[in-house]
C-alpha cells in the first residue's frame, strides 16, 4: 500500500466516523424536539446557527488549512463535535438559544472536517490523474453520505432504545477515540500551502469556481428545502409513521444516495476519463423535473405515501449524480497548491444553500405544506441549472 493511499484511507475513516455522529445528532434533535411539541419552524430554527456558522467556517477554514495544514483543521473539527455532543447531555439546559449554540459548534465542526477531508484528496492525487481524482472524490463523498444515512438510523434507534442523553454519550465517546487514532496516523504537513496565503485570498478570483459555487448554493438549497424538516415532519404528522420508521427510511434514502454517488464514475460510463460542465448541466435539467412531478402528483390527489416514497427515491439517485459531478468539478477547477482555499470558498456556498433550505423548509411547510416546499425546490434547481450554463470546459492544467 502506498503512503498516499494509506493517508487517503485514514482521512476517509475519520470522515466516516464524524459523519456517522453528525447524521445521528441531526435525527436525534429533529425527533426529540418534535416529540417535545416544537413546531416545524421552531425545529428548523434549531439548525439556523449550524448552517450559518458552516458558511463562516468554510470561508475561514480554507485559509486556516492552507496555513496550518488540513490535519489540524480536520481534528479541531472532530474535537469540537465531541464538545457539541457533550453540551446537549444535560437536558435541563436545553433551551432554544442553548441548543442553537451547541448546534453552531457542531456546524463549525462538520464543515471543518468536510472541507479538510475533501481538500486532502486533491493533495494525494497526481496533477494529471483527473479520472483517479473523480473516482476518489466520488468514493469519499458517496461513502460519507451512506454513513450519514446510517447515522440517521442510528440516531432514531438510540433515541428509542436508550434515550436522548445516553445516545449522546455513546456518540461522543466513540468519536473521541477515533479522533485520537487518526491524529496519530496522518502527517502534520498534509495540505499545508507552500506560501502563507493572505486572508483576502479566500475569495475566489476564478470565474469557474464562482459560477460553480453559485450553482452549488441553489442545488443544496433545493434538497434541504423539503428534505430537512418537511419530509420527516410530514411522515410523522400526516402519514402517521413512527420515529423508527422515519429514521429507517431516511437512513435508507441517504445510504442509497451515497452508494449512487460513490458509483457515479461507473454509472456515467466515466471509469477512465473525467466529466465536464455539460454533464452537470444535463443532470441539473433532469433533477428539475422530479420535484415538479411530485408536486403535481400530490396536487392531483394521488396516494401520498406512494408518491413521496417513489419520488424521494428518484430524486435521491439524480441528486447524488449532480452532487458527485459538482464535487469533482471544484477540485478540477482549483489550483493544486490553493485547493484548501478554493474548496473552502465553494463549501461556504454549499453551507449557504443548506442554511436557506433549512430555514425555508420549516417556514414553507408550516405555511404552504409539502407541495409548497416542492415548488420552491424546483425553483432552486432551475437557478442551479441556469448558473451552471456559465461553467467553462476543464483545461488540461486544471
Amino acid at each position: 500500500m502506498t503512503l498516499d493511499l494509506r493517508n487517503y484511507l485514514t482521512v476517509t475513516f475519520g470522515y466516516w466516523a464524524f459523519t456517522l455522529t453528525d447524521g445521528a445528532l441531526r435525527m436525534l434533535v429533529v425527533l426529540y424536539f418534535h416529540q417535545l411539541g416544537y413546531s416545524p419552524f421552531q425545529v428548523a430554527m434549531l439548525f439556523l446557527f449550524y448552517e450559518f456558522f458552516g458558511i463562516v467556517t468554510n470561508l475561514v477554514g480554507g485559509w486556516l488549512a492552507a496555513r496550518l495544514g488540513l490535519n489540524v483543521t480536520m481534528h479541531v473539527g472532530m474535537a469540537m463535535q465531541v464538545l457539541a455532543l457533550g453540551m446537549l447531555m444535560p437536558t435541563a439546559w436545553l433551551s432554544v438559544p442553548y441548543v442553537m449554540f451547541a448546534q453552531a459548534l457542531s456546524g463549525i465542526a462538520k464543515d471543518l472536517n468536510k472541507m479538510s477531508a475533501k481538500a486532502s484528496v486533491k493533495t494525494l492525487v497526481p496533477k494529471d490523474a483527473d479520472a483517479k481524482l473523480f473516482k476518489w472524490v466520488a468514493v469519499l463523498t458517496g461513502s460519507k453520505n451512506a454513513l450519514k444515512g446510517a447515522g440517521f438510523f442510528l440516531g432514531a434507534a438510540l433515541l428509542q432504545a436508550v434515550g436522548f442523553q445516553t445516545a449522546l454519550l455513546i456518540l461522543a465517546l466513540s468519536l473521541f477515540v477515533i479522533t485520537i487514532l487518526t491524529l496519530l496516523l496522518l502527517p502534520n504537513e498534509l495540505g499545508k500551502s507552500k506560501a502563507k496565503p493572505k486572508f483576502t485570498q479566500v475569495f475566489s478570483n476564478n470565474a469557474a469556481i464562482n459560477w460553480l459555487s453559485a450553482a452549488r448554493f441553489f442545488l443544496f438549497g433545493a434538497r434541504d428545502v423539503w428534505f430537512v424538516v418537511a419530509v420527516p415532519v410530514f411522515m410523522v404528522g400526516v402519514l402517521g409513521w413512527s420515529f423508527m420508521q422515519v429514521g429507517t427510511f431516511m437512513a435508507a434514502w441517504v445510504i442509497g444516495y451515497g452508494v449512487v454517488q460513490a458509483s457515479a464514475p461507473v454509472l456515467l460510463g466515466l471509469k477512465h476519463h473525467a466529466p465536464g460542465a455539460k454533464a452537470a448541466q444535463f443532470w441539473a435539467l433532469v433533477l428539475l423535473l422530479i420535484p415538479v412531478g411530485i408536486a403535481l402528483a400530490l396536487g392531483q390527489g394521488w396516494e401520498a405515501t406512494t408518491v413521496l416514497v417513489v419520488g424521494l427515491l428518484i430524486f435521491g439517485v439524480v441528486f447524488a449524480i449532480n452532487s458527485a459531478l459538482h464535487s469533482y468539478l471544484i477540485l478540477a477547477y482549483a489550483d493544486h497548491d490553493k485547493v484548501a482555499l478554493k474548496v473552502g470558498f465553494y463549501y461556504m456556498a454549499n453551507a449557504g444553500g443548506r442554511l436557506a433550505g433549512t430555514v425555508l423548509s420549516g417556514w414553507s411547510y408550516q405555511h404552504y405544506g409539502l407541495e409548497g416546499c416542492l415548488w420552491l425546490s424546483a425553483g432552486f434547481v432551475l437557478a442551479a441549472l441556469l448558473l451552471s450554463l456559465r461553467l467553462p470546459m476543464i483545461s488540461s492544467t486544471a
